[in-house]
C-alpha cells in the first residue's frame, strides 16, 4: 500500500480567471457573470439545505460593467457561501463558471477556495508522453461507491497493473444521479454525486504519489440538455446560424466564449493538477474564425506552461482524421484516438459490418497494415458509410505516439444496444491476439476498465435527465437501433435497457469480487507482464521508432517493421485469422522474441510451420 507524506503548507496557485467569484484583497467576493441580454440582475446569497429547503439571506443588485458584464461585490462572503442569480423574470440560475453545485445543476453555486488544499506530490511534473499508457474510467461505474474516493481505493491495482495514466470520463456537472458525463453543464464544476472538489484533488494527488498521470476527458461541442441556463440570458454564446446533433453551435467567435473555454482548459490543468485533457468530439466543434479554437487552446496551454518543467499532453477525438491538429510532443496536440484501427480490429474479430463498420469490411489487413505504419486508415479516401464523402488527411509523416489505439472504450461497449463487452462477441483467442498486438505496439495503448481481467460486466447507456426528456431520449436511443442486425423488430428494440432505470446504472458497475475467479486472474497476471514488458522493451524505443515496412502473407498474415535508428529493429509477425496461414521465410525474425501467442506460435514461426489461427510474435530483430 501507498505511503504518502504529509501535507505541504505550501497552497495551489489559483488559476486566475474572470469567471466565477473572486477574492478581494481586503476580504468579501466579488461576484460576475457574462449576461448581454439582462436588463438588470440580483446576487442572492443563499442559505440552508436541499433537505430542509433554500432560503434567501441577502439581494444584492448587480452593476453592469459594460460589454455585458455584470459585477457585485458582497464583503462578507467567502468559502462555503451558497450564491446564484436572479433574472428580471424571476428565474434563479447558478453561476456558469460554478466550482461546486452541492444541489445539482438547478441548485446555487458555492463558493470554492481553490488555494485551501494541501497536496502532498508538490514535486510532482509528469511524465513525457511516450510512457503513457491509458485506462480510462467512468467514475460513477469503476467502483462500488461510485466516487473519487472509490477510484483511490484502487490506485494500488492500476499502478501494479503497469499502466501509466488514468483518464476519467467526463466530470463536469450534470443532471441527476448518474450520467456517462457528455451532458455536463457546469463546465468548472466536478459532479457532487462523486464528491467535493477537494476529493478530486485528493484522486489526483493520490495517483501522483503513485507515479500515475490523471487525464480529464472535457466537452467542448456541446452542453447537454437539462440544466444549461445560458440560453437564458446570453443567448450570443450560441450561433443559432450553424446548428448541430444538439441544437444551436457554440459561437466561437464570440471573444467571451473563446475566454471561456481557454480559461476552462487552464483550469483543471493548473487548479487541479491534471496531466492531460481528452477533448471529446472536435469534429463537431463549428469554428470559421482566423484562428480556430482548437488552435488557440493548443497554443495558450503551451506558452501558460512553458518553462514549468510540466509534461502536460492534450490529446483529441476527431472524426475527421485532421492531421494539421497533431504533431510532435509537447507541440499542439499529442495525439488523436484511432477509432479507424479499433473498427479495423473489431471487424476482423467478430465480422461484423453493419453501421460504420461497412468501411472496414473490404481489404482489413491492408489498412491494418496500414493504420501501424502510417496512422489512419483513412487519409482521404471516399467512405462508403458517409455517402461516398472523403474523410481524412495524410498522416505518414507524424511520429508513431500520436495515435493512441484501443480495442474497446466506453463508446464502443456503451452505444451497443445492450452494452456487451469484446469477450461476449469474439472468441478468447482472437481477443487475446487483439491485446498482444495492441499492448506492445509502439503507440499508446488504451484499456477500458475491466478490460485487465477480461470482465464481462456490461457498460451500458445511462442517464437520469427530468420527466421531460425521458421518453425523447427512450425512443431516440430505441430508433437509433431499428437498422441494425436484431433490432428491426419493435419488441427487439423494446428490450434495450432503459436509460433511466437504476438497474440500468447498477448493472454497469465494475464486478470486482470477479477478480477471485481464477481465469478473470490469470488474464491480469498476462496483461500485467505484457505491460513490464512494454516498459522494458518498447518504451524506450519510442522517442526514435518509425515504421519501416508492411508485409502480407496469406489471408489473414501480416509482418511489420518498425526501425529504431540508435539499435534493433522491432518486429510484430500476426495471424489475425481462423485459419492457419503460412509465412514464408524471410517473415521469421531473427532476434530474440519478445512475446508470443499461443505459446506454439514462436516455433511454428521459427520452424517454417503454419502459423496457428490468432497469432502475434513480437521480437527484436538485428
Amino acid at each position: 500500500m501507498q505511503t504518502d507524506p504529509p501535507p505541504t503548507p505550501t497552497p495551489t496557485t489559483r488559476h486566475d480567471m474572470p469567471f466565477g467569484p473572486r477574492p478581494l484583497a481586503g476580504g468579501g467576493m466579488a461576484f460576475s457573470v457574462w449576461a448581454p441580454d439582462a436588463d438588470a440582475i440580483a446576487l442572492e446569497i443563499v442559505t440552508g439545505t436541499e433537505a430542509h429547503g433554500l432560503t434567501v439571506a441577502e439581494s444584492h443588485p448587480m452593476t453592469a460593467e459594460g460589454g455585458g458584464w455584470w459585477r457585485a461585490v458582497v464583503p462578507d462572503a467567502g468559502p462555503g457561501t451558497l450564491y446564484r442569480f436572479r433574472l428580471p423574470d424571476g428565474l434563479a440560475v447558478p453561476d456558469p463558471a460554478s466550482r461546486w453545485q452541492p444541489f445539482d445543476v438547478h441548485g446555487p453555486s458555492r463558493v470554492e477556495d481553490p488555494g485551501a488544499f494541501a497536496w502532498r506530490h508538490e514535486d510532482w511534473r509528469g511524465r513525457p508522453w511516450h510512457e503513457t499508457v491509458l485506462y480510462e474510467l467512468h467514475p460513477g461505474t469503476f467502483s462500488r461507491e461510485g466516487t473519487f474516493a472509490g477510484i483511490e481505493a484502487r490506485l494500488d491495482h492500476l499502478a501494479d497493473l503497469g499502466v501509466t495514466a488514468i483518464e476519467l470520463m467526463p466530470v463536469a456537472d450534470f443532471p441527476g444521479r448518474w450520467n456517462w458525463g457528455y451532458d455536463g453543464v457546469l463546465l468548472f464544476a466536478p459532479d457532487s454525486t462523486y464528491g467535493t472538489p477537494d476529493d478530486l484533488k485528493r484522486l489526483i494527488d493520490a495517483a501522483h504519489g503513485r507515479g500515475l498521470m490523471v487525464f480529464l476527458d472535457v466537452v467542448y461541442n456541446h452542453f447537454g440538455p437539462e440544466g444549461n441556463y445560458l440560453h437564458c440570458y446570453a443567448t450570443s454564446f450560441f450561433d443559432p446560424e450553424v446548428h448541430t446533433p444538439w441544437g444551436a453551435a457554440i459561437d466561437f467567435a464570440r471573444p467571451e466564449v473563446r475566454d471561456f473555454y481557454v480559461h476552462n482548459v487552464l483550469f483543471w490543468l493548473e487548479e487541479y493538477r491534471f496531466d492531460g485533457l481528452r477533448f471529446d468530439a472536435v469534429h463537431a466543434i463549428e469554428d470559421s474564425s482566423s484562428e480556430h479554437i482548437l488552435d488557440e487552446i493548443a497554443r495558450r496551454v503551451r506558452a501558460h506552461f512553458a518553462g514549468s518543467g510540466r509534461h502536460v499532453h492534450l490529446v483529441l477525438e476527431n472524426d475527421d482524421n485532421a492531421a494539421r491538429f497533431l504533431g510532435p510532443p509537447g507541440a499542439r496536440y499529442d495525439a488523436q484516438w484511432n477509432d479507424d484501427y479499433h473498427h479495423i480490429i473489431h471487424h476482423l474479430l467478430t465480422g461484423e459490418a453493419h453501421g460504420y463498420y461497412e468501411d472496414y469490411a473490404d481489404d482489413p489487413m491492408d489498412r491494418l497494415a496500414r493504420c501501424l505504419t502510417e496512422g489512419f486508415d483513412y487519409q482521404g479516401t471516399a467512405s462508403a458509410h458517409r455517402d461516398g464523402a472523403a474523410r481524412g488527411t495524410p498522416s505518414a509523416d507524424l511520429p508513431v505516439t500520436a495515435f493512441v489505439d484501443f480495442i474497446q472504450n466506453h463508446d464502443q461497449i456503451g452505444n451497443r444496444a445492450v452494452g456487451d463487452r469484446l469477450t461476449a462477441l469474439a472468441p478468447d483467442a482472437a481477443v487475446v491476439a487483439a491485446l498482444a498486438l495492441l499492448l506492445l505496439a509502439p503507440r499508446p495503448p488504451m484499456l477500458f476498465m475491466g478490460e485487465e481481467w477480461s470482465s464481462r460486466q456490461p457498460f451500458l447507456f445511462h442517464v437520469d435527465f427530468g420527466e421531460d426528456l425521458r421518453e425523447p431520449v427512450r425512443e431516440g436511443r430505441r430508433g437509433e437501433f431499428a437498422r441494425f442486425p436484431g433490432f428491426s423488430d419493435p419488441d427487439a428494440r423494446a428490450r434495450i435497457p432503459d436509460p433511466f432505470a437504476r438497474e440500468t446504472f447498477t448493472d454497469s458497475r465494475l464486478d470486482w469480487e470477479t477478480l477471485e475467479a481464477e481465469d478473470h486472474a490469470t488474464r491480469l497476471r498476462w496483461i500485467k507482464g505484457l505491460l513490464e514488458t512494454r516498459r522494458t522493451a518498447v518504451t524506450p524505443l519510442l522517442p526514435t521508432l518509425r515504421p519501416v515496412t508492411a508485409e502480407r502473407f496469406g489471408a489473414r498474415g501480416l509482418r511489420v517493421t518498425w526501425h529504431d535508428q540508435a539499435g534493433p529493429h522491432l518486429v510484430v509477425v500476426m495471424n489475425l485469422g481462423p485459419d492457419p496461414v503460412d509465412p514464408p521465410v524471410p517473415h521469421r525474425p531473427t532476434g530474440p522474441a519478445l512475446m508470443a501467442v499461443p505459446d506454439e506460435a514462436l516455433a511454428a514461426l521459427r520452424n517454417g510451420d503454419p502459423l496457428p489461427p490468432w497469432s502475434v510474435v513480437w521480437a527484436r530483430s538485428a
